[in-house]
C-alpha cells in the first residue's frame, strides 16, 4: 500500500484546504489559545469618533454596573452580549483625520514605513493562509466612505499611504455576493458530485497518513476525520433535496436600483442600512468570515434623517457645531447608530446556524470601531470599542453587560491594539506576527486582558 509522505502530503493541493487545521500537529507546532470559544466570523461597524463625555456610561460603580448614556442606551436592549471598552490611546494618540490607526494599531508615523494592514484584511488573509477559502474573503462595504475627500479604515498592507475602496452601492454588494452563477455545462448535482469527490479523494490521503501517527496524533486526527465525513454527508443532503442550502440561508431580496440612494450623499445612511442586510445574509450563507461596514469617512457624513429630524454632516454640524445644543443632533444619530448595531446583533442571534450547531452569533465577534476617539478636539487619546458576540463564544460576558474603563485600571500603552489583538485571536489566529506594532513582542504582543472568557 502507497503511503504519502508528510512532505508530500502537506502539499498536496486537497489537502492543504481541508486540512489546514490538523497539519501544524502533523509538524509538532502547539501554539497557546485562549480559554474562550474562537468565532467563525468578525463583523466590523465602523463610524467617526464622537464627544467621549457624552458616550460614557454614568453612575459606574463596578463594570457590571453602570447606566447606559443617551448615545449608548440602545444597546441595553443587547446589554448581555456586550462589553463597552473606552481609555484606549493609540500608538499615535495625536493622530486625527485621515489617520489608519483605527483598524491597524499604527498611524500617520508609521506610514511609508512598515505595512499597515488593517485587522480585516489580517484576519481574511490568515483564514485564507490556513485554508479557509470563501467566495469572499473580506466583505468590505460603505457608502461615501471617501466623501469630503476623505478616508475609510481599511489598508490591505501593500499601499499604505491610502485606505481601500469599498463597495458603496447595494445592487453591487448584492450582485458581488449572490450573483454568481454555476460553471458553464454545470448543474447543481453535478457540482455537489464534484465537491464529493473531491472529500472522498482527501479523505483517502488521512487514512493512508494514520498508521504513520503516534497515539496521541492519531486520536485528533480521527476527529478531524469524522469531521470531513459529517461535511460529506450534509453535501449529500444538499444534492437529494436539489442543491438546496438550509433555512437559514437564503438569498435575500434584490436591493432597490442605485437611483433610489441619489443624488450622493443624502441617502449614505439608508444605504448602509441596505448593505448591512447583505452582509447578514452572506454570513448565513458562509460566502464570507470577514465583513465591515463603514458609515462615510474621516471628513464627512450627509445624514438625512426625517424621522429623527436631522439633515446636517456628522462632523461638521453635530461634533464641530453642536455645543450650543449640548449636542443634541450628535446624541440623537449616535443612538441611531447604537440602534443599527444592536439590530444587527440581534439578527446574528435569531439567525441559526447552517450545521445546526447554534446561531450565527455564538460564532462570530461583532466590533464597533471608530476613527478618532474624541472628534471634538481630533486626537485618539482615549479609542473606544463595543464588542458583541454569542454568550458561550469567545468575549467574557454578563447579564448586566460589562464596561471597561481602561483610564481607572493597571494596564499597557499599547491597549488600543490589544483590543485589535483580541479580535484576531477570537478567530482562532495566534500569531500577530506583521499587524501592528513590529517592535511590541512576547507579552506587549497580547490580547487585552479581560475581553476573552
Amino acid at each position: 500500500m502507497y503511503l504519502l509522505n508528510r512532505r508530500k502530503f502537506v502539499g498536496s493541493v486537497g489537502a492543504s484546504l481541508l486540512l489546514a487545521p490538523f497539519i501544524s500537529l502533523v509538524n509538532g507546532e502547539k501554539q497557546a489559545r485562549a480559554a474562550g470559544a474562537k468565532a467563525k466570523r468578525l463583523l466590523l461597524f465602523c463610524t467617526m469618533g464622537t464627544n467621549p463625555d457624552m458616550w460614557s456610561p454614568t453612575g459606574v460603580s463596578a463594570e457590571n454596573k453602570f447606566t447606559f448614556s443617551a448615545m449608548t442606551a440602545p444597546l441595553s436592549a443587547i446589554k448581555a452580549n456586550t462589553i463597552l471598552i473606552e481609555g484606549c490611546p493609540s500608538l499615535n494618540p495625536g493622530d486625527g483625520h485621515g489617520a489608519p490607526d483605527g483598524l491597524t494599531g499604527l498611524g500617520y508615523a508609521q506610514t511609508g514605513q512598515v505595512p499597515i494592514i488593517s485587522v480585516d484584511q489580517f484576519v481574511a488573509n490568515q483564514l485564507a493562509a490556513s485554508g479557509i477559502n470563501k467566495p469572499i474573503g473580506a466583505f468590505i462595504l460603505g457608502a461615501d466612505s471617501t466623501a469630503g475627500g476623505g478616508r475609510n479604515m481599511f489598508y490591505n498592507g501593500k499601499d499604505s499611504s491610502n485606505c481601500m475602496s469599498t463597495i458603496g452601492s447595494p445592487m453591487s454588494a448584492y450582485t458581488t455576493a449572490f450573483g454568481g452563477a454555476l460553471p458553464s455545462g454545470m448543474t447543481a448535482s453535478t457540482l455537489m458530485a464534484r465537491r464529493k469527490s473531491i472529500l472522498d479523494m482527501i479523505s483517502g490521503e488521512i487514512t493512508g497518513l494514520q498508521s504513520t501517527l503516534g497515539s496521541t496524533e492519531k486520536a485528533k486526527l480521527d476527529r478531524h476525520l469524522d469531521s470531513i465525513r459529517q461535511l460529506e454527508n450534509k453535501l449529500q443532503q444538499q444534492s437529494s433535496s436539489g442543491g438546496g442550502g438550509s433555512a437559514s440561508c437564503s438569498k435575500p431580496s434584490q436591493p432597490p436600483a442605485d437611483s433610489t440612494y441619489t443624488p450622493a450623499g443624502t441617502q449614505t445612511v439608508a444605504a448602509n442600512v441596505a448593505l448591512q442586510s447583505i452582509i447578514l445574509s452572506a454570513f448565513a450563507c458562509d460566502i464570507t468570515r470577514v465583513a465591515a461596514i463603514h458609515y462615510g469617512s474621516d471628513q464627512k457624513l450627509q445624514v438625512t434623517l426625517p424621522s429623527q429630524s436631522l439633515n446636517d454632516d456628522q462632523h461638521g454640524g453635530f461634533i464641530h457645531s453642536g455645543a450650543a445644543s449640548n449636542y443634541k443632533n450628535l446624541v440623537t444619530f449616535e443612538a441611531y447608530l447604537a440602534t443599527q448595531f444592536a439590530s444587527m446583533v440581534q439578527t446574528l442571534a435569531s439567525t441559526p446556524e447552517a450545521d445546526g450547531s447554534g446561531m450565527l452569533l455564538d460564532n462570530t465577534i461583532v466590533a464597533w470601531c471608530r476613527d478618532m476617539g474624541d472628534s471634538v478636539v481630533h486626537n485618539q487619546q482615549s479609542m473606544r470599542f463595543v464588542l458583541a458576540g454569542g454568550t458561550n463564544g469567545y468575549l467574557k460576558l454578563d447579564p448586566n453587560g460589562r464596561y471597561l474603563d481602561m483610564r481607572k485600571m493597571s494596564a499597557p500603552a499599547n491597549r488600543h491594539e490589544r483590543v485589535l489583538l483580541s479580535l484576531i485571536d477570537a478567530m482562532g489566529i495566534t500569531s500577530f506576527k506583521g499587524f501592528g506594532d513590529p517592535t511590541l513582542t512576547g507579552s506587549n504582543k497580547t490580547p487585552l486582558t479581560g475581553v476573552a472568557a
